[in-house]
């Protein structure tokens, strides 16, 4: 079994984000691997484990930078990475970004099972999966817990807010997973030295047949109006507490309407 596991470079989510030209910067060398791709890396490898055979592939699309998140995924046990590098990538939308990641998959060929986490935490559109499951014309599971792999097909249960679901679908097909899933492992030394010696292959857009045209800023079918950092709250009260704190917040509470 051939699992591909896609994942993403995003800024650290505890430093200061920096905007250039209305989009994200992503090359202060704060960067880390996506947390939820981290579930994603987990299920596959588990997948793998349990099957007693196979095969993780780590794919990314980015800067310089982005090779940090495949480096991650080899360290915590995936067997190859694949990174696309292309100064037409940057600007992408979710479509465009998708039609990156389809095309490094194809390439990549006759992969069994595409896992992703559900979100990027930089933009939270959960766009993507799906958008990657119909270029590749595969059935799409989202937001699975839980994850099983049985013969042909692959089964996820689904935990919604008034609902739980079972969905079924045979192989080729992409699922992504929720934090829920599991618990992702830690790379051990053994891991992170190993991870040295696989091969991670280096790809531009010709290498994949695909048009620059389709991505980035030129193939966007979004686009940025204005963007600006969040300013700082400015109704903040801040309590002083003298004995009478609790009392004040309760009054606080009340008044507000928020008990």
């Amino acid at each position: 079994m051939k699992i591909v596991v896609c994942v993403k470079h995003v800024p650290d989510i505890q430093s200061d984000r920096r905007l250039v030209d209305g989009r994200t910067a992503r090359d202060g060398g704060d960067g880390t691997l996506n947390e939820l791709d981290e579930n994603a890396l987990e299920a596959a490898l588990a997948l793998v484990e349990a099957a007693g055979e196979g095969e993780v592939v780590v794919v990314t699309a980015g800067p310089d930078d982005a090779v940090d998140a495949v480096r991650k995924g080899l360290q915590m046990g995936a067997d190859a990475g694949v990174h696309v590098l292309d100064d037409a990538i940057a600007g992408s939308d979710a479509i465009g970004t998708a039609r990156v990641l389809a095309a490094a998959i194809r390439r990549i060929g006759d992969v069994d099972l595409v896992v992703t986490g559900m979100a990027g935490l930089d933009g939270l559109t959960s766009l993507v999966p799906t958008a990657v499951a119909a270029l590749l014309d595969v059935p799409a599971l989202p937001l699975a817990a839980e994850l099983v792999v049985e013969g042909g097909t692959v089964r996820v249960t689904r935990h919604l807010d008034h609902a739980t679901e079972v969905l079924e679908a045979p192989l080729p097909a992409l699922v992504s997973v929720t934090d829920q899933a599991n618990e992702p492992r830690y790379p051990n030394f053994k891991g992170i030295m190993a991870a040295r010696k696989k091969p991670v292959e280096t790809l531009a857009l010709a290498d994949l047949g695909l048009d620059a045209a389709l991505v980035g800023e030129a193939g966007a079918r979004t686009e940025v109006l204005e963007a600006a950092p969040r300013p700082p709250r400015a109704d903040r009260q801040v309590i002083n507490d003298t004995g009478d704190a609790g009392v004040r917040l309760a009054a606080y509470l009340v008044e507000n309407q928020l008990v």
